[in-house]
């Protein structure tokens, strides 16, 4: 059986992703791998959604968010799991191509673990599941974690 030493859980803050980060957890800590907490400030949507503001401001307001969210789950891994073994890492720029390609190849990951979906049914028909992206494109095992841990 394949062990894992250096995991990748992309997190977006959806039940989804929720669930694929406490799996991933417990399969780092099963494998005594290493785990990079990623989350993905999407640059796709930040000239739509922030137009006429500062985006400098707009840009380290959303990283704190991020790094907070992060220090968050990196402290449930620890209290619940007894897990620390792993990284915080906040990036900017398209999910689907930072979570398949860049980060992995800086990162030396060997496992993807991913949530079924963090989008509605609408954002999906509309700009594709990042989900289904990785699944095609990461040159790295993927799993789509669909069920919480037992």
């Amino acid at each position: 059986m394949q062990e894992y030493q250096n995991i990748l859980i992309p997190v977006d803050g959806s039940k989804e992703a929720e669930v694929a980060f406490e799996k991933a957890v417990a399969t780092a800590k099963r494998n005594n791998a290493h785990l990079d907490l990623l989350n993905i400030i999407d640059t796709r949507t930040m000239a739509y959604n922030f137009a006429g503001l500062s985006a400098s401001g707009i840009a380290y307001e959303l990283v704190e968010k991020s790094t907070e969210y992060l220090n968050e789950l990196a402290k449930q891994a620890k209290d619940q799991f007894g897990f620390e073994n792993l990284d915080i890492h906040v990036r900017m720029g398209n999910p689907k191509t930072v979570i398949a390609t860049e980060f992995v190849a800086n990162h030396h990951n060997d496992l993807i673990m991913i949530g079924a979906s963090g989008m509605t049914r609408f954002q999906r028909a509309m700009i594709g599941s990042t989900t289904s992206y990785v699944k095609r494109v990461a040159p790295v095992d993927v799993l789509v974690v669909r069920t919480p841990v037992d």
